[in-house]
């Protein structure tokens, strides 16, 4: 499973971004999704989840600000960010596996990540 990230740029504070996860599998639909996200310095942190039917799980900081959805035609997932700030900058990566769990290592598969940067 190759997974492909994109979407990240800099964008200004209380601004919107959709980060999108293109993913090269023919088993995507029988896959569990999540977006974490890592500022400098710090440890990878879950953002967003969505398991293969549907259910969708949120870290606090996400929650009414952050959606999380997947195109099951396309392979793909997306993020979509509003209201974002300076604290949301880091790299954001998608992962893949059989989990919606909060802990990264509980995904099989990652992308490279794309860079999201939030200025004040």
């Amino acid at each position: 499973v190759q997974l492909v990230e994109s979407g990240g740029e800099l964008v200004q504070d209380g601004g919107s971004l959709r980060l999108s996860c293109a993913a090269s599998t023919q088993v995507f639909s029988s896959l569990d999704m999540g977006w974490f996200r890592q500022a400098p310095g710090k440890e990878r942190e879950f953002v967003a989840a969505i398991s293969w039917n549907g259910d969708t799980y949120y870290a606090d900081s996400a929650k009414g600000r952050c959606t999380i959805s997947r195109d099951n035609r396309k392979d793909t997932v997306y993020l979509q960010m509003n209201s974002l700030k300076p604290d949301d900058t880091g790299v954001y990566f998608c992962a893949a596996g059989t989990s919606t769990s909060m802990n990264p290592y509980e995904y099989d598969y990652w992308g490279q990540g794309t860079q999201v940067t939030v200025s004040s």
